[in-house]
């Protein structure tokens, strides 16, 4: 029966995995948006979503079976799995199985759990956001995968067209975000150079659900257990041992690092290791840990203090905003206010890989530091918010966008049109324009009469939805004479009179 638990787990992983990340890098809406509910399956967005079922299931998961959730369900948990199993084909003939026990980490990894929990008590997302495992690699996926495969597509696509097939159609890539993809690149180096070489050493490390996950596999129901007077400290389960909490020599298992992948239980000739209930037998293995009560008051003082400079520098930073229009960032529709959303949104982007648009796009510091790559609205030429695509508030795993039906998105004002005279073409051309007014699918932008027969543009913020047709289609570049500036918290909309025009839906710009 032993022999068929890493069996199991391996498929179900695989069951999880594959999904996962085919969501992530469809950009041709070719997969049902039914399969975002694995993603609520995530610790993180369970917790900030309040799924009071999923988070009862995943404790439960963790407090029969210890930390399966890491080995079965976490992409991140898989990703860094295949990069240890590549790695084992690179070493010398004989060694394709060595990790070797490692004392834990212990100071780094419980004050990295301390503060995460500190900054998000005081009101700052900002180590959720750069450390939960599920965002890390929905940015992975998102930021590096995703771009590497529309360029393939738009290869193939130019290609295939030359030659008078078409077949295939070319997608725009997404807006590069300097400070993003740096971040995104070096945790994706990080993560698999530490797994390349050391197993799971981030999750055992840096991951703050690992540590925390952790702490319930201490007091599981079941666990790996080696049998000691079956034990010949061969250590062939040490050099298997991705997570390298196997010490052979003194035939303990670090419960608080097993990630349960069974991997030491199929390479053990003498049947020393068993996936048995703790609590049957003596209590020989299971060590009492002592806790540095001084130690954890320091860890905790130390984290309540970086939390709070970190939280005062994020409000000081929340001002500082686009240098030619001080714009504030456009939140996306079911974001509600900007405190709520900065507090839920991890970052993870699916919304950003899943915007048909293509008008979401990574934050630098427009929501300031803890607000880094967390989605927000970013218009250009013929790339507006749709008013009848309600994608986003549906997919969102968090809780941090509120699901919309299509009339509520209709009428949900993420923001109110700005227009500025002084630098429109009617204005400083006296030629005939209106393609803002023509584009507005609300009627808030319209024309009204200038001089000597021309008419300029007019906003009536009532109306006004935020959704940047007006602002993508203005002329006038670099710096549009009309823009959307965000509404901190976002307002419902007045109908226009016209309902029939309100209802039209922009099949294109064709400006």
């Amino acid at each position: 029966m032993m022999k068929y638990l890493k069996i199991l787990r391996r498929t179900v992983a695989i069951l999880f995995f594959i999904p996962i990340i085919l969501f992530f890098i469809d950009f041709m809406g070719i997969f049902p948006l039914s399969l975002h509910r694995l993603l609520h399956m995530q610790w993180i967005p369970a917790l900030f979503s309040l799924n009071v079922v999923v988070l009862l299931f995943l404790f439960l998961l963790s407090l029969f079976f210890g930390r399966l959730y890491c080995s079965v369900i976490c992409p991140l948990g898989v990703f860094q799995d295949v990069a240890a199993w590549k790695s084992r084909w690179f070493k010398k003939k004989g060694r394709r199985y060595r990790f070797g026990y490692a004392k834990p980490k212990n100071v780094l990894r419980y004050s990295l759990l301390g503060l995460t929990i500190l900054f998000w008590v005081f009101g700052s997302s900002l180590l959720v956001i750069t450390l939960d495992p599920y965002s890390i690699f929905g940015r992975i996926m998102s930021q590096i995968f995703q771009p590497v495969f529309i360029g393939l597509n738009n290869i193939l696509s130019a290609t295939l067209i030359k030659n008078g097939i078409y077949v295939i159609y070319g997608v725009p890539q997404h807006a590069v975000i300097l400070p993003v993809i740096a971040l995104t690149v070096i945790f994706f180096v990080l993560v698999s150079v530490m797994a390349w070489l050391s197993g799971r050493l981030y999750c055992n490390t840096i991951c703050p659900v690992g540590t925390f996950l952790g702490l319930i596999s201490k007091i599981s129901l079941f666990r790996i257990n080696i049998e000691k007077p079956a034990c010949t400290q061969c250590s062939a389960c040490e050099k298997r041992c991705k997570s390298q909490c196997i010490d052979s020599m003194a035939m303990e298992v670090d419960d608080s690092r097993c990630v349960s992948c069974f991997n030491c239980l199929s390479v053990c000739k003498k049947g020393a290791l068993k996936y048995s209930f703790r609590y049957a037998g003596n209590k020989r293995n299971s060590p009492v840990v002592e806790v540095n009560k001084s130690r954890r008051i320091f860890m905790l003082t130390s984290g309540a203090v970086v939390a709070a400079i970190a939280t005062a520098k994020a409000e000081k930073l929340t001002g500082t905003k686009d240098e030619i229009l001080s714009r504030k960032p456009i939140m996306p529709p079911g974001a509600g206010d900007r405190e709520k959303f900065n507090s839920k949104c991890t970052g993870c982007q699916l919304c950003v890989s899943k915007c048909p648009m293509h008008v979401l796009q990574p934050a630098a510091l427009e929501y300031g530091v803890s607000g880094i790559m967390q989605p927000r609205l970013a218009f250009s030429t013929q790339v507006y918010c749709n008013q009848d695509c309600t994608i986003c508030s549906e997919i969102c795993p968090t809780g941090a966008l509120s699901k919309l039906s299509t009339d509520e998105k209709r009428v949900t004002q993420i923001g109110i049109a700005h227009f500025r005279k002084p630098l429109c073409v009617v204005y400083t051309d006296e030629k005939d324009c209106g393609a803002c007014a023509e584009h507005c699918p609300t009627q808030a932008v319209h024309m009204i009469p200038y001089k000597n027969g021309l008419t300029i543009p007019e906003v009536t913020a009532d109306l006004c939805i935020g959704c940047g047709g007006c602002e993508s289609i203005c002329p006038v570049r670099p710096y549009q004479a009309i823009y959307v500036e965000g509404n901190p918290v976002q307002q419902k909309a007045k109908k226009p009179k016209d309902a029939q025009k309100f209802e039209k839906k922009i099949e294109d710009f064709g400006f």
